[in-house]
């Protein structure tokens, strides 16, 4: 029997994620073993200080593309928000899955009813904490670092009044009655890729198992997202996000750009074909940053 190696981060939320993708390969591959292979990467074992301080997003992924390069695992399985904008070329992205929910939700201490006050809000993400401020003036946003259950033990222990989180992570885990309120897109716009998995490999290996399972909207979605970013030299030291819909052969992309001069920020949206869907992200982009750099000057 021929075998096949997943990779994959070893919290639970990750091995969660993975276990969608072999689900599928156990039906699409009967005659095929297919092994799951865990492990610690950089960025959950440096939880002291804040990503941006510790190397970025290529932390999550650093352990992973060595044991893809070594062929310890043939392919390894990612949250789409945590994979670096830069791919090294002997290591392709194959594809997405289908995009769950990806909007971003508020989570209150174990006991504790919706709409109840609170005074301090625990997220690490910079973009959060930006457009939380908007919807929360009052209130303090406080760092935090770790997987979902660790957020949520100190969380219900009391060292923070809420939290904000993906939605995709506690639903993927079981855990949407955590969930005490979602924010629109509109009111927090959501990291480029949230919700959709990335699935990465070789270059030059034969990976056409995987097409029934790899979804074209959200390839389209995440494309698009990622230009935007890209475009603005985005990396995880900057609150700029993206989020794209699918609609009719169409794309609708929302962005927001961040003027670190100024502290402030824009949002905007661009429509057109999904053939189109990296320009559609670059055009956005600088077309924030001019209107920024225009508004500077009156």
């Amino acid at each position: 029997m021929k075998r096949l190696v997943v990779g994959s981060r070893d919290s639970r939320l990750a091995i969660a994620q993975s276990m969608s993708l072999i689900r599928y390969l156990k039906e699409a591959l009967p005659d095929m073993e297919i092994e799951l292979v865990t492990m610690k990467t950089s960025g959950d074992r440096k939880l002291d200080r804040s990503l941006f301080e510790i190397g970025g997003k290529g932390l999550f992924v650093k352990e992973l593309d060595a044991a893809l390069r070594e062929k310890r695992v043939d392919i390894t399985v990612h949250s789409l928000k945590d994979v670096p904008l830069v791919i090294p070329s002997d290591l392709p992205l194959l594809g997405f899955s289908i995009r769950e929910e990806p909007r971003d939700v508020l989570v209150l201490p174990e006991g504790k009813e919706k709409g109840c006050r609170f005074d301090t809000i625990g997220t690490s993400s910079l973009r959060r904490g930006l457009q939380l401020k908007k919807i929360y003036p009052d209130i303090s946003v406080k760092p935090i670092r770790g997987n979902i259950e660790t957020r949520l033990r100190k969380l219900d222990a009391g060292e923070y009044g809420a939290l904000v989180l993906a939605a995709a992570g506690l639903l993927r885990l079981g855990l949407e009655e955590r969930i005490s309120r979602y924010f629109s897109v509109e009111e927090i716009i959501p990291a480029a890729g949230q919700g959709i998995l990335a699935i990465q490999g070789r270059e030059g290996e034969d990976y056409s198992f995987l097409e029934g399972y790899l979804d074209s909207a959200a390839e389209k979605e995440a494309v698009c997202e990622r230009a935007f970013t890209a475009e603005l030299g985005a990396d995880c030291t900057s609150p700029v996000c993206a989020h794209a819909v699918t609609q009719k052969g169409l794309l609708c992309l929302t962005g927001l750009y961040f003027e670190e001069e100024t502290g402030k920020y824009l949002t905007g949206t661009i429509k057109g074909p999904v053939e189109d869907a990296s320009l559609l992200g670059a055009e956005l982009a600088r077309t924030l940053r001019e209107r920024s750099g225009r508004e500077k000057k009156l």
